[in-house]
C-alpha cells in the first residue's frame, strides 16, 4: 500500500496532478479541495489512496490525511465509488462533509452532482457512527476558511482578475465578515468591489 508520494510537480489541473518522483511520474486524481491547497507548489507531498481493479490501477491524492480519511469512509458506503467520493470532496470541505453527516443534512449532500436522496440518506446512516464529533477541531475551521479563500481567488483568476487584486479584495471581505460565508457570497461581494 502506498502511504504518500512526494516529488516535483510536473503537471497540474483541477482533476489531477502528475508528480515526478526520481524519474517515475505518478498520475494522481485529486479533489478540488486538494487542488486549491496545492497552489503553485513545485514540490509536493500527497497522501495516497490506491484503487486496484481488474482493468485499472488508480491513485487518489489528498493534501492532508483528514481528507483521505473522509474519502475512505465515503467509499465504504454501498453505491459510492472513488469518483463519487472525489466529487463530494470537490463540492464540500472535509468539515462540511462531517457536519452534513453528523447533523443528518440530506439536502447538503443532495446538491452534489450524482447524489440523490437515497444515496445521501445511505451515506448519513452508514457513516454517522463512524465519524465522531472529536474530528471537529479549530484546525478544521481554519482549513475551511482557507479553502473558501483559495476557491474564491482561483475563480476570480479564471475570470481574468489578477491574483494579487483578487487576494486583496477577498481578504478585505473576510476580515470584515465575522460570520461564516459561502464561496458564492464571497464571489458576489468581490465582484462588486473589483
Amino acid at each position: 500500500m502506498i502511504e504518500y508520494i512526494e516529488g516535483r510537480v510536473s503537471e497540474r489541473n483541477p482533476a489531477y496532478i502528475v508528480i515526478d518522483c526520481n524519474g517515475i511520474a505518478y498520475f494522481i486524481h485529486v479533489s478540488l479541495n486538494t487542488f486549491t491547497q496545492v497552489k503553485e507548489a513545485k514540490h509536493l507531498k500527497l497522501f495516497i489512496h490506491q484503487v486496484i481493479r481488474e482493468d485499472a490501477h488508480q491513485l487518489y491524492g489528498f493534501y492532508d490525511s483528514e481528507e483521505r480519511k473522509i474519502f475512505r469512509h465515503l467509499i465504504s458506503v454501498s453505491g459510492v465509488g472513488a469518483n463519487t467520493a472525489r466529487m463530494i470532496l470537490s463540492s464540500l470541505s472535509v468539515f462540511d462533509v462531517q457536519n452534513a453527516i453528523l447533523s443528518g443534512n440530506v439536502a447538503t449532500l443532495q446538491k452534489i452532482k450524482g447524489i440523490g436522496s437515497k444515496s445521501a440518506q445511505r451515506i448519513i446512516v452508514d457513516l454517522k457512527d463512524k465519524i465522531s464529533k472529536q474530528d471537529f477541531t479549530a484546525e478544521a475551521t481554519d482549513t475551511q476558511f482557507t479553502n473558501i479563500r483559495e476557491e474564491a481567488v482561483l475563480a476570480l483568476s479564471m475570470l481574468g482578475f489578477t491574483r494579487s487584486a483578487s487576494e486583496k479584495t477577498i481578504d478585505k471581505i473576510l476580515n470584515n465578515n465575522s460570520s461564516a460565508i459561502t464561496v458564492e457570497e464571497l464571489l458576489k461581494q468581490a465582484l462588486k468591489n473589483l
